[in-house]
């Protein structure tokens, strides 16, 4: 009877095949981690592939008081955001408009301005998760984890669009409204958007021109921002508003030159970008700060 040794090469080969299994395994795996550290922050990013949520320590924005020229827009979300904060009914809500003008910007300020007031009050802080574009498709594992809990969750998606072959709102419009489970009642859904029905033009028509029922197509589509209750368009300012907002910017840092000069060059800033806006407005006290030789503390 012959016998041979095992081949050390095949074994060493399996081993590797082995590991790297396990680690598949791993990453495909549910983890705790989101749920262990919901308790750690205020703000979180949503990481799908490891179904975690990072902890954000310091969240990039601005105070709600500094947002000129949105007022209507202000007093609508923050009530609307009041009320869920609250436990009352509220509506998801679409921000579109203009680049530049405040949606983002907004949805951060009224976030830590209704934490502020759960504070003085002894109340729950209400918890902002950022969930990117591209990983619309996993919102409904999201909502999985976040029902469980107790608190009560914004979810934030910056410059949310689709283009032509892109198919994932379907997983957007069954979280907003539809559904066997539905929304959870401690999760809201907030979104910003250049366009006022978050698809493309062409996306739109072209459905139109391919469609057996056009007006069908064209309405399954449009209706994904009617899942939205509440719409707050966004507009370019005026210049009257945008040295508004650049006087509040200079007077909350205490930035040192005179109004006359502050207004000439805030003018000629916008200018040069052909724009004027809050981004615009921001930008130039940046640069401003910098020149002067001031921190914006």
């Amino acid at each position: 009877m012959n016998y041979s040794a095992p081949d050390s090469n095949a074994n060493s080969d399996l081993s590797r095949q082995l590991t790297r299994i396990a680690e598949a395994l791993e990453r495909l795996a549910p983890s705790r981690e989101a749920v262990l550290e919901l308790d750690r922050a205020d703000a979180f990013v949503w990481h799908p592939d490891s179904r975690t949520l990072q902890p954000v320590d310091k969240v990039n924005r601005v105070d709600l008081d500094l947002l000129e020229g949105i007022e209507q827009q202000k007093e609508s979300l923050l009530d609307n955001t009041r009320r869920f904060a609250r436990g009352l009914p509220a509506n998801n809500a679409l921000l579109w408009g203009a680049r530049g003008t405040g949606k983002s910007s907004l949805t951060k300020a009224i976030q830590a301005r209704i934490n502020q007031d759960a504070q003085e009050e002894d109340q729950a802080s209400l918890v902002l998760v950022e969930i990117h574009r591209e990983d619309i498709p996993s919102l409904p594992d999201l909502l999985s984890l976040l029902r469980r809990q107790e608190r009560r969750f914004l979810l934030f998606c910056d410059d949310l669009s689709f283009e032509e072959e892109d198919t994932s709102y379907k997983s957007l419009k069954a979280v907003l409204e539809g559904g066997i489970e539905g929304r959870p009642e401690n999760v809201l859904f907030y979104a910003t958007s250049n366009r006022r029905h978050i698809l493309s033009r062409d996306m739109i028509e072209n459905e139109r021109s391919t469609a057996i029922m056009p007006s069908e197509a064209v309405e399954e589509k449009v209706s994904l921002s009617d899942r939205f209750g509440l719409w707050l368009g966004f507009h370019n300012c005026d210049q009257e508003t945008y040295l508004a907002m650049v006087r509040g910017y200079a007077r909350h840092y205490d930035l040192k030159i005179e109004e006359t000069e502050l207004k000439q060059q805030a003018i000629e800033w916008s200018v040069t970008r052909g724009a004027r806006s809050g981004r615009v407005a921001w930008q130039f006290i940046q640069e401003l700060a910098g020149r002067l030789g001031q921190r914006l503390d």
